[in-house]
């Protein structure tokens, strides 16, 4: 066992042995308070994983060469960003942040083209931009850029690494942050590392999971779950040129990196610090519940998972600490809590809730999102949740079955219902999405779609029915205002803004037509936004609802650092929560998940101690006995303050 103080003595016998590249006497100064800080704590963490090596204290060593080499390399601007973000910790909890996610081409054409789209984002309110995947990737299909080639290489479809670089500094300027994607899984087949393993380098050979066995194989198969089961069966290609099975837990050109071996996390810190440096604040780490194995388990979520984020996380507060990790961890709500917190990730998608309204939607039932969220919303109050209703990736129904056979659910069978309902399946359905990886085994799959076309805008207009799009309207305007006003960082995914409907040309795409989450990866014409700003029109209205929804938002602390309360209101179609600040302030949001107007009684305000209560998205004081909800209405109610209590 290693212990703190004997890592202590360690890191000094390490310092003693290695010559650190030249800094100013100042910068010298900090790097060496933050290695003593946190690299003792991060070789004790290394140890669990990697102290049965004989090289540990080698890998150990050309860490902190490692570290030591990325903060000389870093710039004085990201330094200074450090410096107050470390002064501000919470800043990202702040009622002004807004999220969005897109992709580089489908949104500007490249790099140099996004940096016009920078005063639409801010005439959004937009200071959180999330690029998606724009790494050197395999020609044709690279699971939508997430098969890295190259770390280092921006795809020269969108522009240079100097791009990049320039691109973060014009968005720093306007004060946006950067999002990049941490793709540390598993790289491309193409990447460097996978072409000297294939070519029988043992070095690397060792940076992937390599079996000749297939008995092996099978083992494992038996246990861990099937991901993309329309791929490939199981969890493991052949390669037939060196008769070897290696390790893909989603694509065959997807290769898993081998985190027992210390040297693979030697060389993907060196590729996160390359990342930090070029001057993003946020990492989102790529379908981090993968990245370690064991036999005889599911392989997800396993202990020395979160170890090894931890140990991510610790270089990252000694090299970059203005940079936060964001998780994508779509898996059981339990285990998506455990890593959420400041040594692993601050900030982590919310699924649950994301699956769960749409749950509410068909079902025109609040129970199990309520039940749901009063048992998972509360998390530690130095992390936020990145809150979402749509993505670049499916919808998958990650409810606790335990919560919902508490509500008399079957969660095999109301599985099947959400996924039969939302791709239009089921009698009276409003949706049109698409099914995702549908298991020939189980009949199980994900959704995809589009926020509008799920929302059953699509159908609407096919259809002609101008009720019928009114209430897709609403039901779009009543999951943004959750998003916006429930506690955390909303993420607005790029065309959901604008009420886009889904983008069915990826069929005549021969490399995309057998992947259905390329239906809501649509194009954004500057046509489509100038439509939507215009004032005229259903994308207009979807549009101008979203914009007061973050004109309110970003004036009030209220939505801000503030408390959750998810509140029970007895009516099986409503749903609310109660925001807390601490200097007293509150807001009371009610929610009608049904077309179908509704009523509850005005001592649900109660809460609010207040004797006049307006709601703020009307501007309009409420009075009488009770609260009436139009279809999919919602109301920010608050204590009404007169002008001469401003």
């Amino acid at each position: 066992m290693l212990t703190k103080l004997k890592a202590q003595k360690a890191l000094r016998q390490i310092l003693d042995s290695v010559e650190l590249p030249k800094q100013t006497k100042k910068d010298e100064k900090v790097f060496l308070q933050r290695i003593e800080q946190h690299f003792p704590a991060l070789l004790v963490k290394l140890y669990e994983l990697y102290g049965d090596h004989y090289d540990f204290f080698f890998h150990a060593q050309k860490l902190v060469v490692l570290l030591a080499t990325s903060f000389a390399s870093r710039k004085r601007k990201w330094k200074n960003l450090d410096e107050q973000r470390l002064a501000d910790p919470y800043w990202y909890r702040s009622e002004k942040m807004l999220g969005m996610a897109v992709y580089v081409d489908l949104f500007a054409g490249n790099l140099n083209k996004l940096q016009s789209k920078i005063p639409y984002l801010k005439s959004l309110g937009v200071n959180y931009l999330h690029l998606m995947p724009l790494y050197k990737a395999p020609e044709g299909d690279s699971d939508g850029g997430y098969a890295v080639s190259d770390y280092r290489q921006v795809d020269p479809k969108l522009g240079t690494e100097k791009d990049l670089v320039q691109l973060a500094e014009a968005l720093s300027a306007e004060g946006i942050s950067l999002v990049l994607d941490f793709v540390f899984n598993h790289t491309s087949d193409e990447h460097k590392w996978a072409q000297e393993a294939r070519k029988g380098n043992p070095d690397f050979e060792e940076f992937y999971y390599f079996f000749d066995d297939e008995q092996e194989v099978q083992d494992y198969n038996q246990t861990c779950r099937e991901i993309f089961p329309t791929v490939r069966r199981g969890s493991f290609t052949h390669l037939d040129d060196i008769d070897k099975w290696v390790w893909t837990t989603f694509n065959s050109f997807q290769w898993d990196l081998n985190y027992s071996n210390p040297a693979v996390f030697n060389a993907i810190t060196d590729e996160m610090l390359f990342l930090a440096n070029i001057g993003c604040e946020g990492l989102r780490l790529d379908a981090l519940a993968f990245i370690w194995k064991e036999k005889w388990t599911q392989c997800e979520s396993l202990p020395k998972a979160h170890t090894l984020i931890q140990c991510f996380n610790a270089c990252l507060q000694i090299v970059a600490p203005s940079v936060l990790f964001k998780s994508e961890a779509i898996v059981h709500p339990d285990e998506v809590a455990r890593y959420i917190g400041k040594d692993e990730c601050q900030l982590s998608y919310n699924p649950l809730m994301m699956a769960l309204m749409w749950e509410s939607l068909a079902t025109r039932e609040t129970k199990l999102l309520t039940a749901s969220l009063k048992k998972s919303f509360e998390i530690a109050p130095e992390a936020s949740w990145v809150n979402y209703i749509r993505c670049h990736d499916d919808i998958g129904w990650t409810f606790d079955d335990a919560v919902a056979e508490q509500m008399g659910i079957d969660g095999y069978q109301h599985r099947r219902f959400l996924n039969q309902f939302y791709t239009g399946k089921f009698a009276g359905s409003f949706s049109q999405g698409v099914p995702f990886q549908e298991n020939p085994t189980t009949g199980d799959c994900r959704v995809c779609g589009s926020l509008a076309s799920l929302a059953g805008l699509e159908k609407a207009i096919e259809s002609d029915d101008s009720t019928q799009i009114d209430h897709a309207i609403k039901r779009v305007r009543l999951l943004n205002s959750i998003n916006l006003s429930i506690g955390g960082v909303p993420l607005i995914y790029q065309g959901d803004e604008l009420g886009i409907l889904n983008d069915h040309s990826y069929l005549d795409d021969e490399f995309k037509r057998e992947d259905s989450r390329w239906v809501n990866r649509p194009a954004i014409a500057d046509s489509t936004i100038e439509n939507a700003q215009s004032g005229v029109g259903y994308q207009s209205r979807i549009y101008r609802d979203l914009k007061q929804m973050i004109d309110l938002r970003k004036s009030d602390a209220v939505f801000g650092v503030a408390r959750t309360e998810i509140l029970e209101t007895y009516r099986p179609h409503l749903f609310a929560y109660l925001r807390e600040h601490d200097s007293g302030d509150k807001m009371l949001a009610i929610c009608n998940f049904s077309e179908h107007s509704q009523t509850i009684p005005m001592s649900v305000c109660d809460c609010l101690e207040a004797s006049e209560i307006k709601d703020v998205l009307t501007n309009t004081l409420v009075s009488g006995n009770e609260i009436h909800l139009g279809a999919y209405g919602v109301v920010w109610l608050k204590t009404y303050r007169g002008k001469g209590d401003e």
